[in-house]
């Protein structure tokens, strides 16, 4: 399954960029495949684990701001693994070439 996490604190003063890297070291200490984005973050893994890595991110978010938006999208697609991957090959084979993204 993958997810698409997005969690913006509110009501802060203060650049955002420190409680995003507090949440995104969950993330990555996580050992859950992940991909980050400008602005969400793509995590691949079974339902339990990939939520409740989701509700520590949000707890965490919430620790530091009195205020936030966690929004969460799912792709449920039966039998499927690598997602991360094999979504992006997929599009770049039924256009017939690579696909531009940013240099590692």
């Amino acid at each position: 399954m993958l997810f698409e996490l997005s969690i913006v604190p509110l009501a802060r003063d203060v650049s955002l960029s420190d409680d995003v890297a507090k949440v995104l070291k969950i993330i990555d200490t996580s050992g859950l495949p992940y991909i980050l984005t400008p602005t969400a973050t793509c995590i691949e893994g079974e339902w339990e684990e990939v939520m409740d890595l989701i509700h520590r991110c949000h707890r965490r978010a919430r620790e530091r701001a009195s205020h936030d938006i966690t929004t969460v999208k799912i792709a449920d697609e039966a039998g499927e693994q690598n997602k991360l991957v094999t979504n992006v090959e997929t599009a770049e084979a039924r256009a017939g070439k690579p696909l531009r993204r940013l240099p590692s």
